[in-house]
């Protein structure tokens, strides 16, 4: 299940986005392309999460909340004690619930827009890499604490989704590989003006 903060800007969404577009075109049934950076309907990250619990053979309902820095940062204190905002968390449930209940993950999508630029990928792409991270938490993965397992995994299951380049390796990724990126992107943006 997708729930959507009441703090999040309701226009940065797919269905407001498609509604006002609809709306200019006077009812037209064309239908429109979203910015990269637009966040994906509820419709469609429903069904993502669907195939990715599936693919990580995760039983139970899943509610995934997308929000603010400021809520994620409030929730990362009270939880991990970590007064930072961050991009995914992972709330399991416990042992007596956990065949009907799978748990909950809370993502800031602020902060999934910002690492969406970084990797030059879609927003949606990123929520979606972030959701299998935080599913593979609920099935009691922790890279923190395996030897690899979570790491692996992960990579497994990316293929199998056809998402890019994951949470754990973006952390364990060198730091000139991402000064090279971040270098290379612009001269991509200049290339692309007339």
């Amino acid at each position: 299940m997708i729930i959507l903060d009441p703090d999040l800007d309701p226009s940065a969404t797919a269905d407001a986005a498609h509604a006002k577009a609809t709306r200019r075109s006077h009812g037209s049934a064309k239908p429109t392309t979203l910015p990269e950076d637009q966040m994906p309907s509820e419709r469609a990250l429903e069904r993502y999460l669907r195939e990715a619990r599936t693919v990580v053979k995760l039983r139970g309902l899943v509610t995934v909340l997308l929000t603010t820095d400021t809520a994620m940062r409030r929730l990362n204190r009270e939880f991990r004690g970590k007064n930072k905002t961050t991009d995914v968390l992972s709330f399991p449930a416990g042992v007596p619930v956990a065949a009907k209940i799978a748990g909950d993950l809370a993502i800031s999508i602020p902060t999934a827009r910002r690492q969406a630029a970084e990797r030059d990928h879609s927003l949606a792409t990123e929520i979606k890499v972030l959701i299998l991270h935080g599913l593979l938490h609920l099935a009691g993965y922790d890279h923190e604490k395996d030897n690899g397992e979570m790491f692996r995994r992960e990579r497994a299951l990316r293929a199998k989704l056809r998402l890019p380049q994951g949470l754990i390796e973006r952390a364990t990724e060198p730091v000139a590989a991402r000064r090279i990126r971040s270098k290379q992107r612009p001269l991509a943006v200049r290339s692309a003006q007339p």
